[in-house]
């Protein structure tokens, strides 16, 4: 503390940077904005960045920069005061449906659809699943990540009961959605890039709700996955400060995974190998939400070969599909029945043996690997203090070949679908944390 610091940001940003200064109690922190982008640019258009002007007031950027590091605090500098977010009003009067719905969209808590409007009898209804007590705490979320953020939010499970409500959940999928709020995983995460999340349920409970794992699995045709999902998107705007564009979200497209997220449930009874979360150190019977980070996923016509040629290497096809995949966030193959069976025929009796097939045959030269933007952003600094195997990595020739991905752990695979095509689909996703589902009911 003591030392004259200021912040240099680009002026895309200024509105996220003022506000979070704020929320800290803040306000008048002084800021320096240059140019956006600085991704991409020439040392020379850098350079002219730094001797322009600030975008944001118009001064001479370095100017304002040697002004915030050398002149003495004002009255106004010292200022301080922290933004309390509004919970929103405790009780309603009695008003028309539709201006209900216009209330709830217009200040910005719902995803643009309809909502069921959360009466009190409503959400008193869906908090009759769980045993919890509705002013228990759940834990917190924060539009940047992370439970420990200091503008982490926290909320209780009636918080909870109440988006699961607008979503259009049943009282059933409350242990599933409390279980994902408390896991600290935001879907609406604040990065630039247009990530996306998602949860994999296994365990009895998949049936007891009436889940999807069979045909259309990944599409709208459930109620339990469709709800669990919107309402996971409800709980990170409302309850984690989460989704509002240019504040506190800034992905520069978005994504369309955004909508419901990634909502999975393990067709266990047509898979031929451990469910997912056996593979995690759980009991079968046990019901177990794990979840999700990434950012994409396609479906995979892997088939090729299965007529007269014979039966297809379903192995070597979706190595081909993971090439396009970064590193940084793994490949989580959703396989379908027919194509697990096949690849079992072929000696993969295990998801473990396929998966060791897969980290060893996705490969990439060195070179490759230095040269893309996020493997300098986000490992180069984990090399420069050792850690493997990054460090390695960035010591080979260029033409040494290494692994597409850093470790087996960020591949994983998981049986889904309804047996009707031998066509697999697969998401560039890395495997987090993995929770009981049991302990919310």
């Amino acid at each position: 503390m003591g030392v004259p610091t200021c912040p240099i940001v680009t002026v895309a940003f200024e509105q996220e940077c003022k506000l979070n200064a704020a929320h800290r109690g803040m306000p008048t922190l002084r800021l320096v904005f240059s140019s956006h982008p600085v991704w991409g640019k020439s040392p020379d258009q850098l350079w002219a960045y730094m001797n322009g002007p600030d975008p944001a007031t118009g001064k001479p950027m370095m100017q304002e920069v040697i002004n915030a590091l050398t002149q003495p605090l004002t009255d106004a500098d010292k200022r301080t005061g922290k933004i309390t977010p509004s919970v929103g009003p405790e009780k309603f009067d009695a008003d028309t449906p539709k201006n209900l719905q216009e209330f709830y969209r217009d200040n910005g808590y719902t995803d643009y659809l309809p909502i069921i409007i959360p009466t009190e009898e409503a959400v008193d209804e869906m908090l009759k699943g769980t045993s919890h007590h509705p002013d228990e705490i759940v834990g917190k979320l924060a539009a940047a990540g992370g439970t420990n953020a200091l503008e982490a939010w926290t909320f209780t499970v009636r918080h909870v009961a109440i988006s699961a409500v607008m979503a259009g959940a049943r009282p059933e999928y409350m242990p599933v959605i409390l279980t994902i709020a408390a896991s600290g995983y935001i879907s609406l995460i604040s990065s630039t890039n247009d990530l996306a999340y998602g949860a994999l349920i296994n365990g009895p409970i998949r049936s007891k709700l009436n889940m999807n794992s069979g045909i259309g699995a990944l599409g709208p045709f459930a109620q339990a996955n469709a709800t669990i999902g919107r309402a996971w998107t409800l709980v990170s705007k409302n309850l984690g400060n989460a989704g509002i564009p240019g504040q506190t979200y800034m992905g520069d497209m978005g994504n369309t995974l955004n909508y419901m997220n990634l909502i999975m449930a393990e067709n266990e009874e047509a898979s031929p190998w451990e469910p997912f979360h056996v593979q995690h150190g759980f009991k079968k019977e046990d019901n177990v939400v794990s979840m999700f980070a990434g950012n994409s996923i396609s479906a995979g016509q892997v088939g090729k070969g299965s007529g007269i040629g014979g039966t297809p290497r379903f192995d070597r096809q979706y190595v081909d599909l993971f090439y396009d995949f970064t590193g940084f966030f793994g490949a989580l193959l959703l396989c379908e029945p027919i194509c697990a069976q096949s690849l079992k025929e072929q000696g993969y009796d295990t998801k473990e043996k396929l998966i060791d097939y897969f980290y060893k045959n996705t490969t990439q030269t060195a070179k490759d690997y230095r040269d893309r933007n996020w493997s300098y952003l986000f490992e180069y600094g984990q090399a420069l203090r050792g850690v493997e195997p990054f460090a390695t990595w960035y010591k080979l020739p260029d033409d040494a070949v290494i692994p597409k991905f850093p470790s087996r752990e960020r591949i994983s695979i998981v049986v889904i679908g309804g047996s009707t095509d031998p066509v697999s689909q697969v998401a560039n996703f890395s495997h987090g944390r993995s929770f009981s589902i049991d302990k919310w009911a």
